[in-house]
């Protein structure tokens, strides 16, 4: 229904045989690795190793459409790729396709000058440094993004940058050395023109990360999420990311593709939960005979097939959609997605966590963190009342 091309099938080969090859063996290094490090926010070695062996292999900057920039994929072509990354939590770094680094290197392509892509697109480009996003506040429903409080005030040749963010994706990871800060320039202004992208450096005065955040006790390290105080920051004029009060353009420019990477990737991490409990239902037995006999047990793997391949299908529309229509017209697609995968990937593996008993629950089984992940992701990039709210609104 939804053709690939025959580079996407290539691909789509070469980077199944890397993650049965490399990365699904490396989970419990990555894991052991970080564990025994000096610093919990020290990267693993492993994690680098396997970046390189990726880029010598052609799999890398996958998710990038522009050929000046990364692979040249169409969306539907990517989208069958995210799907194998997000199999593995710690896939789509080694591949330099993980948020928000993706969403941030899209943002940059599509609007920063000369000066900005040499300094910040570059690096991220190579996978030498990390970057963060820095858009929610803890005293306002940052749903509503009308109601942040953080400000960018004018100065002499610059602004000052002064406010409280937090869950600022890959704010703790020592390797961040930007953040992508939206913030209230001109609050006279109408509601779209209030607000303003600016970079920053992580190791400018005032920029401060006061703890990690976790996430159903997962730290998320060595990336992470902090809460970050900008305590009166100047930032020079050359720092606007796009047009001055642009913000929510340039937001929504790096999260129309985005929602396709990140619920492809749930899907994949859902799909391999399914895959885990069609071999637990095989192989546990209970009152003489395997738990997959069982009525309950079937009825639990039907509806997860089904829920699944729904899920992916409309996933692979919205992309299909952003192919020949662009950002504006799959509006609809890409809402309805951000409503129903991330709710099919919880129910799919809680239903594999359920299969599994206490497993399920333990460090001994991906599904614990996969169900965090997951979950979280009802909540990341709005929630998902602000989802169906949009999608209502463009169907009346």
């Amino acid at each position: 229904m939804f053709e690939v091309t025959a580079r996407g099938r290539e691909l789509q080969a070469r980077l199944h045989s890397f993650m049965d090859e490399h990365v699904y063996p490396a989970e419990g290094v990555f894991a052991e690795q970080l564990s025994k490090a000096d610093s919990h926010w020290q990267v693993p070695p492993l994690l680098e190793e396997l970046k390189t062996k990726a880029r010598a292999g052609g799999l890398w900057n996958l998710f990038l459409p522009d050929t000046r920039y990364g692979a040249g994929l169409c969306h539907l072509d990517y989208a069958h790729l995210a799907e194998l990354m997000g199999r593995s939590l710690i896939a789509p770094e080694i591949f330099n396709c993980s948020a928000p680094d993706s969403g941030n290197i899209e943002a940059l392509t599509l609007h920063a000058n000369d000066e900005q892509r040499e300094r910040w697109l570059q690096p991220l480009l190579n996978g030498e440094i990390r970057s963060a996003i820095a858009m929610a506040e803890p005293v306002v429903a940052s749903s509503d993004p009308s109601n942040l409080l953080t400000t960018l005030s004018e100065r002499d040749e610059g602004f000052i940058l002064h406010g409280r963010k937090w869950w600022v994706s890959g704010a703790c990871d020592p390797r961040c050395k930007l953040m992508l800060v939206m913030a209230l320039s001109h609050p006279e202004a109408p509601l779209q023109q209030r607000y303003s992208m600016v970079l920053v450096p992580t190791d400018t005065h005032g920029v401060n990360v006061q703890r990690s955040l976790q996430l159903f006790g997962y730290d998320g390290a060595p990336s992470g999420y902090g809460e970050v105080e900008f305590d009166q920051v100047w930032v020079p004029e050359d720092a606007l990311l796009g047009a001055a009060g642009k913000a929510f353009e340039v937001s929504q420019g790096r999260l129309g593709p985005g929602r396709v990477h990140q619920c492809m990737q749930l899907i994949g991490l859902a799909q391999r939960a399914f895959e885990a409990m069609l071999k637990r239902a095989a192989d546990r037995v209970i009152h003489g005979r395997p738990i997959g006999q069982h009525g309950l047990t079937q009825d639990a793997i039907a509806r997860s097939r089904c829920e699944l391949e729904q899920a992916r299908l409309l996933t692979h529309a919205a992309a299909a959609t952003l192919d020949r229509r662009g950002i504006r017209l799959a509006r609809e697609h890409l809402a309805m997605i951000k409503v129903v995968v991330p709710q099919m990937a919880c129910t799919v593996i809680d239903r594999a966590i359920q299969l599994h008993g206490a497993l399920g629950l333990s460090q001994d089984s991906f599904l614990a963190a996969a169900y965090a992940h997951a979950r979280a992701q009802r909540i990341a990039d709005g929630p998902d009342e602000v989802h169906v709210a949009a999608l209502a609104r463009l169907l009346g």
